[in-house]
């Protein structure tokens, strides 16, 4: 039973995995079709690079800085460049452990990376995503998941909302504030135009795909099948997104006299998110609660950073970044006493402020952590390679042919620019 239990458990977050690499297509869907035309190739071919980078910088660094032996409270010191040799203490195949944990350090990066959309230059999403992906994620996921001095307050993180979703975000503040806005973004009164993404099709078939690849990421979270428990974790995620999306409708609706699309969107991968900490912890009616005001502060947060002047393209902080925030406080309000298996009951059943607190000191040195380190990281890239920004020119022609020679709609812009090819002969 135990050979027959470690097999299951093997294929269910081998499955899972797959689900959460998956995501990073919903991630090119998404952010291309948030984003103008002639970004569109430069956004999908960037996006499945720098995963693939970032997974060698995962199997060279990563892995070790967050679950190695000899570890201290702040960071691992083992297991680089992993070998695939089997770890103690795990129920399933280690290499099976290490593609999923993988898969969650691609999808901190990508949501990073967001904060970059339309205005960055290739090098500096090549050289932050190395950097960011051996000296931000693993320390912040060492904390939380591999026995950190976080870990052993009792902070309660499931699946990522901290360690996935607000560390991404964080970063992503750090590139909006040193890339400035886009041309054409703000006004010199500061009043904001809008930037229209070219194709709400993509955008949501993104957000189907990134909602279907969520039950990998909470569910095979469990990294177990014994019991079933990764139905009841599906099943919150599932309600929290659903909640997250009406949520988003009705208050775009009410503010806005129309039920905007882009913001139903947010608000499921709001949802998602929230949810993302508390999904084994919480009952199913929190569930819906969670992901209710997850969808309300999708569209108020959106309009917040508006207001401050930030240029977040793809909504990587009012998605990922406060839903990030009120999804690991959640906990401390609505954690049970049946499901706190880490940490303690929320304030709502009868655990006091206790649970909260640590929350609250999870998110603000992670937040802080993330930001400080990337900010740090992309300063010093800044002065390295002259600047993090492309030229007025190549923004307005568009970063398909200014980085990549080519449009990712040929067709549609075949009038505006043509490049010539040599033959083999040379002519």
């Amino acid at each position: 039973m135990e050979d027959m239990l470690f097999l299951m458990n093997s294929l269910w977050v081998m499955v899972s995995a797959i689900l959460v690499i998956f995501m990073i297509a919903g991630f090119i869907m998404l952010e291309a079709g948030s984003t103008r035309m002639k970004n569109a190739g430069h956004i999908a071919g960037k996006t499945a690079f720098t995963f693939g980078l970032a997974s060698l910088v995962f199997w060279a660094v990563g892995f070790a800085f967050i679950f190695g032996d000899n570890a201290n409270f702040f960071i691992g010191l083992s297991n680089f460049f992993y070998s695939g040799s089997e770890l103690e203490g795990l129920s399933l195949s280690s290499p099976v452990f290490f593609l999923f944990q993988l898969a969650f350090a691609g999808i901190a990066i990508t949501i990073a990376l967001g904060g970059f959309a339309e205005r960055a230059k290739l090098s500096v999403y090549v050289l932050f995503t190395i950097l960011f992906s051996a000296l931000v994620y693993p320390v912040v996921a060492h904390w939380i998941w591999g026995g950190g001095w976080l870990a052993e307050h009792g902070k309660q993180d499931f699946a990522g909302s901290t360690v996935v979703h607000l560390t991404g975000a964080m970063a992503a503040l750090a590139a909006t504030i040193l890339l400035k806005p886009r041309i054409g973004r703000f006004n010199k009164d500061g009043s904001a135009n809008a930037i229209h993404g070219h194709n709400q099709v993509f955008t949501s078939l993104g957000v189907l795909i990134l909602w279907v690849g969520w039950f990998g990421f909470n569910a095979g979270s469990t990294v177990s099948v014994d019991s079933g428990f990764f139905g009841f974790v599906a099943l919150n995620t599932n309600l929290a997104a659903g909640a997250g999306a009406v949520a988003a409708l009705i208050i775009s609706w009410v503010v806005l006299g129309k039920s905007d699309i882009p913001t139903i969107l947010n608000g499921a991968l709001a949802g998602l998110v929230a949810i993302t900490a508390s999904c084994a912890f919480v009952d199913t009616w929190a569930a819906v609660v969670i992901g209710l005001i997850a969808g309300v502060l999708v569209f108020y947060g959106a309009k917040w950073m508006e207001k401050l002047g930030i240029d977040d393209p793809i909504f990587a902080l009012s998605v990922h970044g406060i839903p990030g925030i009120w999804g690991t406080l959640s906990t401390g309000f609505f954690a049970t006493p049946e499901l706190a298996t880490v940490g303690k009951p929320g304030l709502f059943y009868g655990g006091g402020f206790a649970q909260l607190g640590v929350q609250a000191m999870g998110v603000f040195v992670s937040g802080a952590f993330a930001f400080i380190v990337s900010f740090a990281i992309l300063y010093v890239i800044k002065k390295l390679l002259g600047g993090l920004r492309v030229s007025e020119e190549e923004e307005i022609m568009g970063l398909d042919i200014s980085e990549h020679g080519t449009y990712g709609y040929p067709e549609v812009f075949s009038g505006t620019t043509t490049t010539k090819s040599k033959t083999a002969a040379g002519k």
